[in-house]
């Protein structure tokens, strides 16, 4: 992948107080961009805006992800403190329930939908509205391999990251030419919100992947930049999927 310069520009990244949202802020920074970040947790969100270099560089706002009302401060904010919103990554998202979707609670499946997918729509209306309509700019959103497929346990998350793969290419069509729209689909990434998928057999989880390890949060940041920079300039639609080989086909092995 490229380097390509986010010198002049800003990002805003929900969910981006830990794991994959903090490493991709932490890439875009690192190349010259500047960053507004959100999370549920002020403290986290404290000491990540000052590991990233502090006001001037990173702003970090705490809320909940599907609240419109905090949304709409974020994108305000953003614009009062870096002028423009060239980029925006749609990573918050939440799992509250496991198990066969036929016995998930409603108001559970709601909700997952009201962060993974309502949420995801309200935050790009908005920095369309704010800056993108007339400027331009590219948008990543972050999907699943459980958006791939039947993902049996967790099959609620999976057909709203599936969803969200299917947002991402109309968004892309109705948003076009100015502004890029692409989503990533990461296997199993080592962060507090997947623990519960390799915590305590992390070699078990381990075994069906191809390179042997799981993913770490730099994984996807750097994919992240990638797809927001000037170095995916003509890929828009598309879904990159990250996963240590999982998802590859090996086809009938029987027969060779």
């Amino acid at each position: 992948m490229g380097q390509g310069s986010f010198e002049g520009r800003v990002a805003i990244i929900t969910g981006a107080s830990r794991g994959i949202g903090y490493a991709a802020a932490e890439e875009i920074v690192r190349r010259g961009g500047r960053v507004t970040i959100t999370g549920r947790d002020a403290d986290a969100l404290a000491a990540a805006v000052k590991e990233l270099g502090g006001p001037g560089v990173a702003l970090g706002i705490a809320g909940k992800a599907d609240d419109a009302d905090h949304a709409r401060s974020v994108v305000e904010a953003t614009i009062a403190e870096f002028g423009r919103i060239d980029h925006f990554v749609a990573n918050a998202a939440v799992n509250p329930v496991y198990g066969p979707i036929l016995e998930a609670p409603p108001a559970a499946i709601r909700k997952v939908f009201d962060v993974n997918i309502i949420g995801a729509v309200e935050w790009i209306r908005l920095v369309h509205g704010a800056w993108m309509k007339e400027h331009g700019g590219s948008i990543v959103t972050m999907s699943s391999v459980t958006g791939l497929g039947a993902s049996p346990g967790i099959g609620v998350y999976g057909v709203s990251k599936a969803a969200l793969i299917a947002l991402t290419q109309q968004l892309a069509v109705e948003l076009a030419p100015t502004i890029r729209v692409n989503a990533i689909a990461p296997g199993v990434v080592k962060t507090k919100f997947a623990e519960v998928l390799y915590a305590g057999d992390e070699e078990g989880a381990t075994a069906p992947y191809p390179l042997k390890r799981l993913g770490v949060p730099s994984d996807i940041g750097s994919a992240v930049a990638f797809l927001l920079s000037d170095d995916s300039a003509w890929i828009t639609g598309q879904t990159l999927v990250i996963d240590g080989g999982l998802t590859v086909p090996l086809g009938d092995m029987q027969q060779h």
